[in-house]
């Protein structure tokens, strides 16, 4: 069980390389504030990764696409957030849009880079999905909580019992070197939202932003955080395992797309 075990850790060390980056260029963007904005150094850092990635064939194509794209949700959550008071970027910066650094999608796009190198490194397969329809309504309901929350009531336990009915039997099987291994869906969410939770606490501590109750002195992110940071894993799933199922019923024949969906 050793091997496997520091074998899964390699893979998913692998995986987080994009993360671990970001998180580098926070703990030393201190030292270069003489000659730039720290977050403006931020963006640049950020763009020459996502750039010498796909040089170097660390990420594909069709993964740059899907980080992309969760670059501009994420975006379009921060404007909102900032926008209601529930978090700031105190500092100034050339690349800063109401508010916002534009570096700061790349934080949702490092989540998507994670999850598709896992993907692909682990050989991903998923069982008792729910249906395709299923899915997408829950991840449309999550995301739009994220924004009516601040105006209605907070849904997201009613969509947790939602996704607890229709994902309880899903399971996610992956492989280390060849041999299958399985998890349920769920509990997967979970513990990559309470890791997400660790590294919010370590990103707010070298003040890439700050909640409300940070502004005096730091504190540890709310404990709540570690849902809210689930519910984004789960949308961030659901959007990738859309998007290539997409893909693989569009390049391969029906029957071995379905091989993925059992």
């Amino acid at each position: 069980m050793t091997r496997p075990f520091f074998l899964f850790i390699k893979q998913q060390a692998l995986s987080c390389l994009f993360p671990v980056l970001v998180f580098t260029q926070l703990g030393i963007s201190h030292f270069f504030t003489g000659f730039i904005c720290r977050y403006d150094f931020m963006l640049i850092g950020c763009i020459i990764i996502q750039v010498v990635l796909f040089v170097l064939k660390i990420e594909t194509g069709d993964e740059v696409i899907v980080i992309c794209v969760f670059h501009l949700l994420g975006l379009m959550m921060e404007l909102f957030k900032v926008h209601i008071g529930s978090w700031t970027y105190p500092e100034y910066a050339l690349t800063k849009f109401f508010g916002v650094p534009l570096y700061s999608g790349f934080m949702y796009a490092s989540v998507a880079s994670y999850m598709c190198q896992a993907w692909r490194r682990f050989n991903l397969k998923l069982y008792n999905w729910p249906k395709h329809w299923v899915a997408r309504i829950i991840g449309a309901l999550i995301y739009l909580n994220f924004f009516s929350n601040h105006f209605i009531a907070d849904m997201r336990y009613w969509i947790g019992l939602f996704i607890i009915f229709f994902f309880r039997k899903a399971m996610v099987k992956f492989y280390i070197e060849n041999k299958a291994y399985k998890m349920p869906v769920i509990l997967s969410f979970l513990l990559i939202g309470f890791f997400i939770w660790l590294a919010e606490n370590v990103a707010t501590r070298l003040g890439a932003w700050k909640y409300a109750y940070q502004h005096k002195t730091w504190a540890m992110v709310d404990y709540q955080k570690i849902s809210s940071w689930a519910f984004l894993v789960i949308v961030s799933f659901i959007i990738i395992t859309e998007l290539k199922a997409l893909k693989s019923k569009i390049d391969k024949p029906e029957k071995e797309h379905s091989r993925a969906f059992e």
